[in-house]
């Protein structure tokens, strides 16, 4: 049997340069301020290792080793980024497949720069679950994680960017 794919796409278009945009999704003083706030450690070269630290935080909270890791497959700065990617510190994903993450930057003529997300999921469903954001919770006190998957993830990186704070700031 035929196990289908699973490719989630996700689309933002920020007010900032494509440059800007890489440096956010690639150097954790960025990574520390979006999302779920994690330390991105990236070594931008194919083979290349990528982790994400705890902040503070997450290490207040118990989670003291690394919250994810992968690959760097493909590294063209600032137009794209493509990694194998798996969520460490749920225990419940540990036994899914790496998936393949894909970031394409591009300048606009009109708005700003596009950042596209492709996610291919295919043979995790626990990890297709949680980016794809069925596992929301908006009204999760600061600090919990609220299960907004990429849609969430890349909106407080548009905020960011664009006012300096994140969206639940």
């Amino acid at each position: 049997m035929t196990e289908t794919t699973t490719v989630q796409v996700n689309r933002v278009y920020i007010k900032a340069t494509p440059q800007a945009v890489w440096d956010a999704i690639t150097k954790p003083e960025w990574t520390a301020k979006y999302g779920y706030t994690g330390l991105a450690e990236f070594d931008l070269k194919r083979g290349g290792k990528h982790r994400t630290k705890p902040t503070q935080a997450f290490i207040d909270a118990g989670y003291t080793s690394d919250l994810l890791d992968g690959e760097v497959l493909e590294v063209d700065p600032p137009r794209k980024l493509v990694i194998t990617w798996k969520l460490l510190m749920d225990p419940g994903l540990i036994a899914e497949p790496y998936t393949t993450l894909t970031y394409d930057i591009e300048e606009t003529q009109t708005a700003g720069t596009r950042l596209t997300v492709t996610h291919d999921v295919t043979g995790a469903p626990g990890h297709a679950a949680l980016v794809s954001g069925a596992q929301e919770d908006i009204n999760a006190a600061p600090g919990e994680n609220a299960g907004g998957g990429w849609a969430w993830v890349l909106s407080d990186l548009k905020s960011v960017l664009e006012t300096g704070k994140g969206v639940a700031a």
